[in-house]
């Protein structure tokens, strides 16, 4: 149905896509998967004529059909892109709340397709309207009518991604092309959204893009996968087949680099690959000689935020966001908290580190100023200074809480320095800034500067969820290597059950705002008793 024939993409003579050559068939859903920069967005993005003004397609040419959309050396014909967008090739990106307009209805962007597209099949805003609900079910979103008049703010993250799943699939395209669509997503979201996009490509017959660097999802929706790297294609095969038999040595890293885990079940019912080996290796990494003196003890802790009541002179209201939560934490050990979004994660770690103060129930700290890594690095660290600064802030900070200037500038930048080396960076990081550096990076920064002030205890909010496969992959083993070598404990947050698992030596399970299971990694993933915890199991 579409193919690009030696296509070479350039920005500001930097190849980002080299002499790439790829069919899709009608009907397939094609995976393209790779780290950071390996040149899978821009390959997508040019298939719909979007590249960025920096960008020169160098050779090659796109055909939809009998028809070349795009050629080296000719001038884009906006016209003719304009006709394939929305209509014939539709896009599911990313990060929905970014994609959609904040000041517009839900209901009215989704039309916009129709108005451009489709204005003679119908003519009247109702009938744009009519569509716009059927669309809306068809992507199981409830209560349509309603739905049609909120803004994206209103809307939960799942729920903004069918909205964006509904705009791609209104006019029934013959290829979409979906850019990381479940990735900020919880595991039952993503399970959702991945089972909808499966049962649209049944249903509409059509074919379908879809960019991941979660290899496990590639493997559950793809039929064939192109595996990328430095923008050229490195392995290409049926899903099965790269997953079974990876030929090339980088498909080989990728695949064990995914973090895993095997039950006693599925392990008596097959042999293990030595791909399965490697990531049963990785997933076995975890602290089990945990010291038994408790750094952390949690009692009966609920949690509370104000919100303002709808009455013009109403007093505010006390919402409970975490209920009973009691659990301690050992030196050294890794303690995974994993949940759905909203149920309460980041919340109880507010709590405990006091930026929430709106609590009953006891916290007990035995340990000086825990640290805490954030999930986005590039919104936590600060835009406008050195990584050397930030690195020296917490120091500085320190002496002046204990009232008393003690270490000098010299001495900051050395342990700045020092710390730099520790998470594998080099003296050069130290005048750069937050916009110079990689996904990676950024992260590597933010651990160091968690750990500078030398502390016991460090809550990892998702850490690793918007990170690459092997760039996960690095932060996870250096996560652990400095926990055997400043006596770290962890409590570590994320929805993705396959980190957990490797991280982790023990498990708590949340769910609106409520502690329902504790224990022991082996005990919780092999014998789970709730049944919340069995779905997330089955899920993942």
């Amino acid at each position: 149905m579409i193919k690009i024939d030696n296509l070479t993409i350039s920005f500001i003579g930097k190849t980002a896509v080299d002499n790439v050559s790829l069919e899709i068939n009608p009907g397939e859903i094609l995976g393209l998967v790779g780290e950071s920069g390996s040149g899978k967005s821009v390959t997508a993005l040019t298939l719909m004529g979007l590249m960025s003004d920096e960008a020169y397609m160098e050779s090659g040419e796109v055909t939809f059909g009998d028809e070349v959309i795009l050629k080296a050396g000719n001038t884009p014909d906006d016209n003719l892109l304009r006709s394939y967008r929305g209509s014939r090739i539709s896009m599911v990106f990313q990060e929905p709340m970014t994609s959609l307009n904040p000041t517009m209805k839900v209901g009215t962007q989704v039309a916009e397709q129709l108005l451009l597209h489709a204005k003679d099949e119908y003519p009247t805003a109702q009938d744009r309207k009519n569509c716009v609900v059927k669309a809306f079910e068809s992507v199981g979103l409830h209560d349509c009518e309603n739905l049609y008049d909120k803004y994206p703010h209103q809307l939960s993250g799942g729920m903004r991604q069918r909205v964006m799943i509904a705009m791609a699939v209104i006019l029934h395209p013959e290829l979409i092309i979906c850019d990381e669509p479940t990735t900020a997503l919880d595991v039952t979201v993503q399970n959702q959204i991945v089972a909808l996009l499966k049962e649209i490509n049944a249903r509409e017959k059509n074919s379908m893009v879809f960019i991941t660097h979660d290899l496990n999802l590639a493997r559950r929706i793809c039929t064939r996968i192109m595996v990328m790297k430095d923008g050229r294609i490195e392995e290409q095969g049926e899903t099965e087949e790269i997953f079974t038999n990876p030929r090339t040595a980088y498909a080989k890293k990728l695949i064990a680099a995914v973090p895993g885990r095997r039950s006693a079940k599925a392990a008596s019912k097959q042999k293990a690959s030595a791909s399965d080996e490697a990531l049963s290796v990785k997933s076995d990494k975890s602290n089990t000689n945990r010291n038994e003196s408790k750094i952390l003890t949690v009692r009966d802790l609920d949690v509370f935020y104000k919100e303002r009541s709808k009455k013009l002179f109403g007093k505010s209201i006390h919402k409970k966001v975490v209920s009973g939560a009691s659990f301690d934490i050992y030196e050294g050990e890794t303690l995974g908290l994993v949940g759905e979004s909203g149920c309460g994660k980041s919340s109880l770690c507010k709590a405990i580190l006091g930026i929430n103060k709106d609590i009953t129930g006891t916290v007990e700290n035995k340990t000086i100023r825990p640290q805490m890594v954030f999930q986005d690095p590039y919104s936590s660290l600060n835009p406008a200074r050195t990584i050397g600064w930030q690195l020296e802030e917490p120091l500085f900070a320190l002496d002046l809480l204990e009232k008393e200037l003690k270490t000098t500038k010299s001495w900051r930048k050395e342990q700045a320095i020092e710390m730099l080396k520790r998470v594998g960076l080099d003296e050069s990081y130290y005048d750069r800034m937050p916009s110079q550096l990689s996904g990676g990076q950024r992260q590597r920064v933010s651990i160091a500067q968690a750990l500078i002030t030398r502390p016991k205890l460090i809550f990892a909010d998702e850490p690793v969820s918007a990170l690459d496969v092997t760039i996960q992959d690095q932060v996870l083993d250096l996560l652990k290597s400095l926990q055997d070598e400043y006596k770290i404990a962890y409590l570590f947050i994320s929805h993705d059950i396959n980190v957990i698992y490797r991280v982790s030596d023990r498990i708590m399970v949340m769910k609106d705002g409520e502690i329902l299971e504790t224990g022991d990694k082996h005990s919780v993933f092999e014998c789970p008793n709730h049944p919340y915890t069995k779905e997330l199991l089955n899920e993942s």
